[in-house]
């Protein structure tokens, strides 16, 4: 998004920078949108399961699945807390 002469920001996180964006940080700042978007997702659509949160001991958590490394790598599980909302990850 044009801010300036010359100069850009992301609509995100607010960031600029002089002149045309690289691909790189184009497709950066698009993968920075998703995954907060996903986090941030309408919690009545997340699948619910029982799961232990490490910060509140809450026996109950919403929880999805993304394809964080290479393809032939399993996806990384994400669950949040339906009592206290904290995040974490499992690699498994």
């Amino acid at each position: 998004m044009p801010k300036g002469k010359g100069e850009m920001q992301c609509p995100n996180c607010k960031s600029t920078s002089k002149g045309e964006m690289k691909v790189s940080e184009k497709k950066r700042k698009e993968e920075h949108k998703i995954r907060f978007d996903v986090v941030d997702a309408n919690k009545e659509l997340l699948p619910k399961t029982k799961e232990r949160c490490p910060e509140c001991q809450n026996e109950e958590a919403y929880h999805w699945e993304i394809q964080t490394r290479a393809g032939d790598e399993p996806a990384t599980r994400f669950y949040k807390c339906t009592k206290c909302k904290h995040v974490w990850r499992d690699y498994s």
